[in-house]
């Protein structure tokens, strides 16, 4: 029975490592692949990733689910932001700033660039924590000729929240359901609700 047990736990262990070798590289690019490409839906990876970690005898595992998935989102950002400004300098523009204006309708960005005149760096915080938020207001940014560092400094605690807060949907989705894949239902379920929520309820007023 303790050979089995042992054999058991051991079996475990390797598994959670490949696991992990692989799935933090693999969140990492997908992450930053979607801060890139706003079609990937990255908070439902990183509640995904957090359920996975939940279930995990690793003692770092959440944080680690952290720190890359914060890293990524910044790095994507600061690499989406720095083209977008070359597509402001040349004179034939770029498809980067051209995917960013597409996704930035002229009534959403008029709301972003008179809240970042009137708050500053907070809009920018507050950005990525409001579905489809984050592009109009890099745009804002962008047309407000804020220089990268500027951009960065007020990016990196928004990345930050950001992780945390789907994070902690999958931490409450793993810790609801015994099984790892129960867990990743929900939490990709209530991501998707929270995601299209607001869409949504535009849809509902806008009708009435």
């Amino acid at each position: 029975m303790a050979a089995a047990a042992g054999s058991t736990a051991a079996t475990s262990t390797s598994t959670e490592s490949t696991q992990q070798a692989t799935g933090y590289p693999t969140l990492f690019l997908l992450v930053l692949i979607g801060a890139l490409v706003p079609v990937v839906p990255t908070g439902a990876l990183v509640s995904s990733a957090a359920v996975v970690a939940f279930h995990q005898t690793a003692p770092f595992a959440l944080a680690l689910v952290f720190a890359t998935a914060s890293l990524a989102a910044f790095l994507g950002d600061a690499a989406l932001y720095w083209l977008g400004r070359r597509g402001l300098g040349s004179k034939n523009g770029s498809r980067w700033l051209e995917a960013i204006r597409a996704r930035a309708p002229e009534d959403r960005l008029e709301q972003a660039q008179a809240k970042l005149a009137e708050h500053g760096v907070t809009v920018l915080v507050l950005s990525r924590l409001v579905p489809a938020g984050r592009i109009p207001v890099m745009l804002a940014c962008l047309l407000a000729d804020w220089p990268p560092k500027r951009f960065a400094r007020g990016n990196a605690p928004a990345c930050l929240a950001w992780a945390a807060t789907y994070q902690v949907i999958g931490i409450l989705g793993g810790s609801l359901f015994p099984e790892p894949w129960e867990g990743v239902v929900a939490a990709v379920g209530l991501t998707v609700v929270i995601g299209v929520a607001p869409s949504a309820w535009r849809r509902v007023r806008s009708a009435g």
